[in-house]
């Protein structure tokens, strides 16, 4: 990496040390989920918040969005929700000056850097499918024509995992395209403390901004320049290749250990190792640091994995979640080369490229 670049990582980890301090004033805890959604912001990706109602889900998007100067709209999802009513439409206007009449496309909240999806699995499959091929392909097709999205472009999806009734679940080969699935768990006694006393006080809260627009774009790009070991690669790949049954084949039965065969009945694919190496190379300058660890790929690998392992029936009746799952695959796959060499697992992780 060049002088410059360097400058830019120690410049990003300050401005992430502010960050945190600004979202502080207003979020109590949630620190990990705050720094992976500012990961998968770096990275570039989309990301899913699943937690119960009340703990200020949309708020920790809303303030990130604050001290990040970025713009901000929130689509409350609900059944009759259309998608015109998240990309915009079409209408007629009439030019007062010569009286013709023409087509004018009035842009939707999804014209906005981020945009808050609440309740995402609230609305049926076809507007869904209208805000993930925004995601995807960062436009909006109307009458025709293609109207490109602001640069960046961020979607942040919120879903309750209590309440099913009345929902349509994304499918997984949607919730793919989400780079991270992200647990937002319950306070602890003394958060919770320092939450009601907080609220319900007369005081107010505001963030400053930390970072612009510009400054976002260029560590965005700084990102890809990270430079990452093949060995490390090699790792990440294991974690995504390690799941993967297919059926009626036995190409990979050696490679596959057997909890993996038990219960899972579908793996993740090779958008998963990208996600992994992505995560960590934003991770890493997040941390101060330009080059990226073993340790940054297991740090990611919980959001990354979580939503692309489908697991089955055994694992229902056993309790073996994703999350265990990735819990056992960071236990049994080696950290470096010598680690591989006590115990002979998975020889082709420390291969340099070059090899063959």
């Amino acid at each position: 990496m060049e002088t410059s670049d360097l400058e830019s990582v120690e410049k990003l980890h300050q401005g992430y040390q502010r960050l945190l301090q600004e979202v502080n004033r207003v979020i109590i805890g949630q620190q990990q989920v705050v720094e992976e959604l500012l990961i998968s912001l770096l990275a570039g990706g989309h990301s899913l918040l699943v937690g119960v109602p009340g703990l200020a889900k949309t708020l920790i998007v809303h303030t990130l969005a604050d001290t990040l100067n970025l713009s901000f709209n929130r689509v409350q999802f609900t059944p009759d929700l259309m998608p015109a009513d998240i990309t915009g439409t079409d209408v007629i206007q009439e030019d007062k000056s010569t009286g013709n009449r023409d087509f004018k496309f009035l842009p939707g909240p999804i014209f906005s850097n981020v945009v808050l999806a609440d309740e995402i699995n609230r609305t049926p499959p076809k507007t869904q499918a209208a805000l993930l091929e925004a995601m995807q392909e960062h436009q909006v097709t109307a009458g025709g024509r293609k109207h490109k999205l602001p640069v960046p472009f961020f979607v942040l999806a919120t879903q309750n995992p209590i309440e099913q009734e009345g929902t349509y679940p994304l499918p997984e080969a949607q919730l793919d395209r989400f780079m991270f699935e992200i647990n937002v768990q319950y306070p602890s006694e003394e958060e919770e403390f320092a939450i009601v006393r907080q609220t319900t006080s007369d005081e107010s809260y505001s963030v400053k901004k930390v970072l612009d627009l510009d400054e976002l774009l260029s560590f965005q790009s700084l990102v890809r320049k990270v430079p990452v070991a093949d060995h490390v690669i090699r790792y990440a790949m294991q974690f995504a290749r390690m799941t993967r049954i297919i059926p009626g084949s036995d190409t990979q039965a050696e490679e596959v250990p057997e909890f993996i065969r038990e219960f899972v009945s579908w793996g993740a694919g090779p958008r998963a190792s990208q996600n992994l190496v992505l995560g960590a190379k934003a991770r890493a300058i997040l941390h101060g640091r330009m080059y990226v660890s073993t340790d940054d790929i297991r740090a990611v690998a919980h959001p990354v994995l979580r939503h692309r392992i489908i697991t089955n029936f055994n694992a229902e009746a056993e309790g073996m979640t994703p999350d265990k799952i990735v819990d056992r695959l960071i236990q049994l796959i080696p950290v470096d080369s010598s680690q591989e060499k006590l115990d002979g697992r998975l020889p082709q992780v420390f291969r340099s490229a070059d090899a063959r």
